[in-house]
């Protein structure tokens, strides 16, 4: 079995606990997904709006080397 690699240590009701990057990735990934769908719940935001947003992220965060 392969030895995951831990990201954190954690103190868990008085014991230490080592959290991988997959588990830590998921919750994340959890809260995310929560958060989002409390904020559409709450009209703060509709889904296309946050398509939108996630596009022009994309588009900043990923240029092409040959984008200026």
């Amino acid at each position: 079995m392969e030895e995951k690699k831990v990201a954190l240590k954690m103190i868990v009701n008085g014991e230490e606990r080592d959290i991988s990057f997959e588990e830590l990735a998921l919750s994340n990934n959890l809260a995310q997904e929560a958060l989002v769908r409390l904020l559409i719940d709450k009209g703060l935001f509709k889904p296309d709006d946050l398509m939108k947003m996630m596009e022009k992220v994309k588009k900043e965060r990923y240029r092409h080397i040959d984008d200026k």
